[in-house]
């Protein structure tokens, strides 16, 4: 289909049975698509997971003349983070602290690259129930403390089209 006739929110565009991707996280991707509040407003982060994060920031470092603009260490999922600035969104290099961390299995499962996606939502909470309202898998039942002072759920892959997601609202003052 032509890209001109992809109207945003066209659920005619998507094909019999098929809706936009802000219905299901509850918001819309522009002001004309009535009725859904809350949603993705930007590109979060795009994750992409890593055996050796040293490696990775230099990588970045010498190939694109970038620097982390944030490092965090996030026991609760065993990850070590590095945040790269890409406009208003993030590179987010992880890696994993333990063996039994998600990202570690992803590791063992699927080797480097891609992890996840994030959105950012205005609420966390109200995104989240929207997923679940509509019947889709999650991983997070509520929301939960982030990286950065955010708050976040993931909304799992078998759910979304193999992808994984998460859902990251700003803290209300900056961290």
């Amino acid at each position: 289909m032509p890209r001109e006739n992809c109207a945003a929110g066209s659920e005619a565009a998507l094909g019999r049975n098929r809706r936009p991707l802000a219905h299901f996280i509850g918001g819309a991707f522009d002001d004309h698509v009535a009725g859904l509040q809350g949603g993705p407003s930007d590109l979060d982060h795009v994750a992409i997971a890593v055996h050796d994060l040293e490696a990775a920031i230099e990588y970045y470092r010498t190939t694109f003349g970038v620097e982390p603009v944030h490092r965090e260490r996030i026991e609760k999922d065993g990850v070590d983070e590095a945040l790269i600035k890409v406009a208003d969104s993030y590179i987010q290099l992880l890696t994993p602290t333990r063996d039994d961390s998600p990202v570690a299995k992803f590791l063992a499962a699927k080797g480097e690259g891609m992890h996840h996606v994030g959105y950012r939502v205005e609420s966390c909470a109200d995104a989240l129930g929207r997923v679940k309202g509509e019947g889709h898998r999650v991983i997070d039942e509520v929301p939960r403390p982030g990286s950065r002072g955010t708050t976040v759920a993931f909304v799992h892959p078998k759910g979304a089209f193999g992808t994984l997601i998460e859902l990251v609202e700003e803290p209300s003052t900056p961290h």
